[in-house]
């Protein structure tokens, strides 16, 4: 973050955390109050370390830190990470289509595990299948790298499908609905569902494609392009997972404080990286620059899932792989 992006938000923040001055004590201003909250989020180091540096309590760290992040969702959410509209999602299926040439994909979904330390009295909740506590943070992604929706809290022996499909997304936006109305793939004539892609974790829906199994897709050429094509495109989620680990170092150790300041904190990191993406104008990883072997161990992702599906939802698949088989 540049200094001059440091101070468009401190100026954004000013009214939300700053406090009274009484006859008491003077304060902590809130440049002082951004500065260790950030530097919370961007260097994972405990509050301890972070309030030795800035010589404050431990406990004013942790009371500084789930304060600001709350400010940061409530103030940036708005403009940085808004509802999508019909117009949000015209513009990401042009991205999607131009940019890694997977029409009428609409978003990229993933869901990743971000380890905690274990909620008191919480039993199994969040014990997930890796072996630590987590909660799962599910996001769909643009073209462009940044976050169009978000999921945050559920517990982390849930599965990718059962979150998306109890979050308030779906029941607002997929649930007897449709994100855009059917359209022809380039060079067809039969309409086609807009969809978003994704991972195994996810069973095959209408309006969600995932890959063909391994053992199936080696044995069928179509099927092999199909999923050469929906992974290299599904891979616009995973490098943003990267890059939200990347700059907000929090995520490469255990969230050291509860559930509830936990989300908080999840909630800011994506409002700023959506932030930093929308001012600084990164650069687009296009297909043929990126590296197929360069792993990303700061989130994990959810096991696979054999969950059953229908037919149409075949029928939709089958018509992706004909389209990518021209």
């Amino acid at each position: 973050m540049s200094q001059d992006l440091f101070e468009e938000l401190h100026e954004l923040l000013i009214p939300k955390i700053s406090k009274c001055t009484t006859n008491w004590r003077t304060p902590i201003s809130t440049r002082e109050r951004l500065v260790i909250c950030l530097r919370y989020l961007a260097t994972g180091d405990s509050h301890q370390t972070i309030a030795f540096s800035f010589r404050v309590g431990r406990l004013t760290v942790g009371g500084i830190v789930k304060e600001v992040c709350t400010e940061i969702w409530n103030t940036l959410q708005p403009e940085y990470m808004p509802s999508p509209t019909e117009e949000t999602w015209k513009q990401s299926e042009k991205g999607y289509r131009e940019t890694w040439n997977f029409p009428n994909c609409v978003g990229s979904i993933d869901g990743k595990h971000v380890s905690i330390k274990c909620p008191k009295n919480s039993g199994s909740e969040y014990f997930c299948y890796k072996k630590f506590f987590s909660v799962v943070l599910l996001a769909i992604v643009d073209p462009c790298y940044k976050i169009t929706v978000i999921d945050v809290g559920s517990y982390g022996r849930h599965s990718d499908s059962d979150i998306f499909e109890n979050s308030i997304f779906y029941r607002q936006y997929i649930h007897g609905k449709s994100l855009l109305p059917d359209k022809p793939l380039p060079g067809t004539e039969e309409p086609v569902p807009h969809v978003l892609i994704g991972d195994e974790g996810f069973a095959l829906k209408t309006y969600l494609m995932r890959p063909f199994p391994r053992a199936l897709a080696t044995q069928d050429e179509r099927k092999t392009n199909f999923n050469k094509r929906l992974c290299r495109t599904r891979r616009v989620v995973e490098n943003t997972f990267g890059i939200l680990a990347q700059k907000w170092r929090i995520f490469l150790r255990p969230i050291d404080c509860d559930v509830d300041t936990a989300i908080d904190i999840i909630k800011a990191a994506c409002c700023l990286h959506n932030y930093l993406r929308t001012k600084q104008g990164t650069a687009i990883l296009t297909p043929e620059s990126e590296d197929e072997n360069v792993p990303m161990r700061a989130l994990i992702t959810h096991r696979p899932t054999n969950r059953r599906s229908t037919t149409a939802a075949f029928e939709t698949r089958e018509q992706f792989v004909s389209y990518f088989n021209q």
